[in-house]
């Protein structure tokens, strides 16, 4: 065969992973949150986007705002025409100048609604003290510019500063409250110490003995349980402070672990207690806080905001809408982009400003399409789970990624992307769009399906309404579910009870059996 060079033209096509597919991809798996974030830093970076609440700006051409076909538009928030004020009033629309005038229709001198010194209170009338009723001075005039209601906000209450204000109290030498400081810094927020005392005394600089009974002293601080470094020390330190810490109360809690597992007779012969009396001490511990540090509640809690409604139409379907409220809405200044070009005194300016129109376009367009995706994933994702919507969990249909994707026309990553970090507020509750995707378990009849979603939520409640004397094993369960035409495996039912925090039948019977 002989080797020559030669010229040939060829024909392909190829997808290129440009910028602006590498930025509609990102936008396209972002949260509403992460979304909104982006977005602001591409206002502060591009002078021709505008951030915008839906309604439209003069001067502005070429805008692009974010919302879907199945979103109303925002009503017109022109407020109406104010009232004609009354002719007896006695604020007029021209300003009068003269004080003469002024003081005339209000019938009183100047020097008695406006102060010479402002800023100076006014002392109490001497009446007033003669009478005996308590007298509020209260500054008036120029004081008034400088007045913020922010001051008077309360300041939320956490757990190191309640702690510090005790420590004040509570020691008096610098070094103790130094050690002190450092202890209560190192609190996690259920109050809890996990620290080597050793170690942080030799950091410290003093002995371990002092550290210790700095750290006796802290555990006398309210709340009662704080400064514990286990469980058992925190319900320790919470019953001496309610004076319940006996010896039988000791040995109960030495063995805390045996009421985790329900070996209440073992319990029983090790506190020296009969029946009656272990049942109180139980209610006694059941009382108490394990987390006692989490009552100041110091961690910001984020409600989930969905992206997408589901509401019953009149019609008897589903009305599927985006929440606009989590669409960011933007809009490209082209008539601020013709007003500067032309003013642009070399080429750099010129590209620059190019590149910031073509930035600002895609963005725009970039965000209309994401919202257009997730609104139509969404649509068939109900269409797909009418069922669920309608009737329950048990009716929750196996559903894949591909089923959604072919029935769009999208590509699976798409579809996978879409349904990331985003959230479908229905009739039944707030899901994340991943929940309604289910592994599908077959059933005994040929063809037969059934979600792993729904079976976990049927072997929840066959255990919640088994009767106490006749507990379920996993091998009743399978032949249960066998016999309503689920074909499961043992070892998947024990599965799916473990990842709900279903104990076994036999700690089951023990919990249930004790009636406490």
């Amino acid at each position: 065969m002989a080797i020559s060079t030669k010229l040939e033209m060829r024909q392909s096509q190829s997808l290129v992973m440009t910028p602006q597919l590498m930025q509609a991809i990102k936008l396209l798996q972002m949260s509403n949150l992460d979304l909104v974030s982006y977005v602001e830093s591409e206002l502060e970076r591009n002078p021709l986007l505008e951030k915008t609440d839906g309604e439209a700006n003069e001067g502005n051409t070429g805008d692009t705002s974010v919302t879907s076909d199945r979103i109303s538009d925002n009503p017109d928030g022109s407020s109406p025409a104010g009232e004609e004020p009354d002719a007896g009033d006695w604020m007029q629309n021209d300003l009068e100048t003269g004080s003469e005038a002024i003081a005339s229709r209000m019938d009183t001198d100047l020097g008695n609604v406006f102060p010479d010194e402002p800023g100076v209170p006014a002392s109490p009338d001497p009446a007033l003290l003669k009478t005996g009723d308590s007298y509020k001075n209260v500054s008036s005039g120029g004081a008034s510019e400088d007045y913020n209601l922010e001051a008077f906000v309360a300041e939320e209450a956490s757990l190191v500063t309640s702690l510090e204000e005790q420590m004040h109290f509570a020691l008096s030498d610098e070094a103790d409250r130094l050690i002190a400081g450092h202890l209560i810094n190192s609190l996690d927020e259920n109050g809890y110490l996990y620290l080597d005392l050793e170690e942080t005394a030799e950091q410290l600089g003093v002995g371990p003995d002092r550290v210790e009974w700095v750290l006796n002293i802290l555990q006398t601080f309210e709340p009662a349980g704080v400064f514990a470094r286990s469980l058992a020390e925190c319900l320790k330190l919470q019953l001496i402070d309610r004076n319940r810490f006996d010896p039988a109360m000791e040995a109960f809690i030495d063995n805390i672990e045996l009421l985790a597992k329900r070996e209440l007779s073992a319990l029983k012969k090790i506190c020296g207690v009969d029946d009656e009396d272990l049942t109180e001490m139980i209610a006694e511990i059941r009382a108490l806080d394990p987390k006692p540090g989490s009552v100041f509640g110091s961690s910001l809690v984020q409600p989930v905001v969905p992206d997408v409604f589901v509401r019953p139409a009149n019609d008897g379907t589903w009305a599927v809408e985006l929440n606009s409220d989590t669409l960011p809405k933007v809009l490209v200044n082209q008539t601020y982009f013709a007003k500067v070009i032309k003013t642009a005194r070399n080429e750099t300016e010129k590209e620059y400003l190019t590149d910031s129109l073509q930035t600002a376009n895609w963005l725009a367009k970039s965000l209309d399409q994401r919202a257009k995706t997730i609104l139509k994933v969404s649509t068939e994702i109900v269409r797909q789970q009418d069922g669920f919507l309608t009737y329950g969990i048990a009716h929750l249909r196996p559903l894949n990624l591909k089923t959604i994707a072919e029935a769009i026309g999208m590509h699976e990553s798409t579809v996978s992307r879409v349904t990331s970090n985003k959230f479908m507020a229905t009739p039944r509750g707030i899901f994340e769009l991943k929940y309604f995707f289910s592994s599908a378990i077959s059933g005994t009849s040929e063809g037969d399906t059934h979600s792993a979603e729904a079976v976990r939520h049927r072997i929840r409640q066959m255990i919640d309404a088994e009767d106490p004397k006749a507990i379920l094993s996993d091998d009743t369960i399978v032949k249960t579910l066998r016999n309503d035409g689920i074909d499961i495996a043992r070892r998947t039912v024990a599965k799916y009870r473990e990842a709900m925090k279903i104990g076994s039948s036999v700690q089951r019977r023990r919990e249930k059996n004790s009636n406490i």
